[in-house]
């Protein structure tokens, strides 16, 4: 991966840092004028520390990265920062932006922390989902539900009487009220002032959680769960992505006679789907799933949980990468209240690999705010979020030491309300230090996105500022491989798959 320089352009190369600690020894002191080597030195050894701070480029590389220099200066001029503005504002000017479209283009390598039922923009569901045969609606005060039935079902409990919606369509001229209607529930997203529509977390997690619930009954049902997987797959390979790793609730799917499907069920199609994806995308590497639960959960349900993660591991150790807890960490319980249960995989001698969230809070001092340290004793390989990791110097430092990377969501973090201005995210710190850090997009349906760019956008931009460069962003597509839970075999073949796109996307980007 590494290629001789062939630049004197001083953002490229960079010193061995023990040269510049030779340096540093002889620093002057006192009233002394300040030295420009010295300065120069000083400057130059940050730039080594940060992530692909030590990357040795191309000449094509390097070309490349003078013109992206030159798109960011322009970016960071423009009045309308992008990074410092809410998500919702931003999209439209991200999108007319030159570095976007090259974030679009370029091989992202994995996307590591992504969920199973947000995966897929909400304009595909509404329209290839809510009119199939057989889709009934409700309302509730707050939101909508599904259900795919051959006759009226039973009535839910505080949900208006179910109607079908192709009977609803054919009485109606225009069904564009109702279809961006059913949009509006189905995603955060608001061309509204998002401030004033989500004013505090409690409000926007609430309505996050709704939206679960109105995508459920859609998702759930067989046909569409194929399909939804299948448009999953096509969306993020059709933004250059080559890899996945999607945590999944495994929940029963329901055929249209009410049958179920069990977890075992749902892993074997998410299995054969992808066999499916692949013979099509030869250069789509895969998709491994991380079984989820839900931490508002008493402990004799998690311990089963994970007795049954430790069966699906068992019979499908290619797809099952392990295991984790998700739902609000400010109103779940916390891992430590967990620990017996997840503890049993190491009393039984079983390997169950776990990837949980933790430090998604800014309730400093909590006993949730004690997940990052719980994780790491609870042996995580790669930690969720992390957002909350500055405040813990110790984890901090344990997860450099064992490799554990942060899944750094970018968007999810703001649109979540841990950060206004994504400047200001405790990643742009972990980056200028080479700590193991990810990119990923969380809920990008949710959240008005899609695909892995715009939260790359966000992360080149906005956390790495001016001094982020080419290297930063193949750094962090390297990294996406090298902290996947792919074998060392398959991650040295999908990093071989990854540099040859690479190299085809900088030859065809020299401008």
């Amino acid at each position: 991966m590494a290629y001789l320089p062939k630049t004197t352009d001083a953002r490229l190369q960079r010193p061995h840092a023990a040269a510049v600690c030779l340096l540093l020894c002889s620093l002057t002191c006192g009233l002394s004028i300040p030295d420009p080597k010295q300065r120069e030195a000083l400057v130059e050894l940050e730039a080594s520390m940060q992530t692909g701070g030590q990357m040795v480029l191309t000449d094509a590389e390097q070309l490349l990265d003078t013109h992206l220099f030159k798109m960011k200066q322009e970016e960071m001029a423009r009045a309308d920062f992008p990074p410092a503005m809410h998500f919702f504002r931003a999209r439209n000017l991200i999108r007319t932006s030159a570095i976007f479209s090259l974030m679009q283009k370029m091989p992202k390598g994995g996307a590591l922390h992504v969920h199973d039922f947000s995966m897929v923009d909400v304009e595909w569901l509404v329209k290839n989902a809510t009119y199939r045969p057989h889709c009934y609606m409700c309302c509730t005060d707050k939101s909508i539900r599904f259900i795919f039935s051959p006759q009226r079902p039973t009535p839910l409990p505080h949900c208006s009487p179910w109607i079908l919606l192709e009977n609803l369509r054919a009485k109606m001229i225009n069904t564009t009220d109702l279809d961006n209607s059913i949009t509006r529930n189905l995603t955060l997203f608001t061309d509204k002032d998002p401030e004033a529509a989500y004013p505090n977390q409690d409000v926007v997690w609430d309505r996050f959680e709704q939206t679960f619930l109105a995508v459920w009954g859609l998702v759930t049902y067989a046909p569409v769960f194929r399909d939804y997987y299948y448009q999953g797959l096509t969306q993020f390979y059709e933004d250059n992505v080559m890899y996945l790793e999607l945590r999944a609730l495994l929940p029963e799917i329901y055929e249209l006679d009410g049958s179920t499907h069990g977890r075992a069920w749902t892993l074997k199609t998410y299995q054969n789907i992808t066999r499916q994806f692949t013979e099509k995308h030869p250069d789509f590497f895969g998709t491994k799933i991380i079984f989820t639960v839900h931490r508002g959960v008493n402990e004799s349900v998690m311990a089963a949980a994970v007795e049954e993660a430790m069966q699906l591991r068992r019979d499908f150790p290619d797809v099952l990468a392990g295991f984790d807890l998700v739902g609000r960490e400010d109103r779940g319980r916390p891992l430590w209240y967990f620990r017996e249960a997840l503890s049993l995989p190491a009393e039984k001698g079983i390997t169950l690999p776990y990837f949980f969230h933790a430090g998604e809070t800014d309730l400093e001092g909590t006993e949730v705010d004690q997940n990052l340290l719980d994780s790491l004793l609870l042996n995580t390989s790669r930690i969720g979020h992390g957002f909350a990791l500055l405040r813990h110097p110790v984890a901090k430092e344990l997860s450099r030491k064992k490799g554990v990377a942060v899944e750094v969501c970018p968007i999810s973090n703001q649109v979540l309300m841990l950060v206004k201005d994504l400047r200001n995210h405790p990643a742009a710190v972990l980056m200028s230090e080479n700590h193991p850090v990810v990119i990923s997009s969380d809920d990008p349906a949710m959240f008005g996105a899609s695909g892995l760019s715009y939260d790359f956008y966000q992360a080149f931009v906005g956390f790495g500022g001016i001094k982020s460069h080419i290297g930063s962003l193949k750094q962090l597509a390297i990294n996406s491989i090298r902290y996947s839970s792919l074998t060392a075999t398959q991650q040295k073949k999908a990093l071989a798959l990854w540099e040859r796109r690479w190299n085809k996307f900088v030859s065809e980007n020299d401008f």
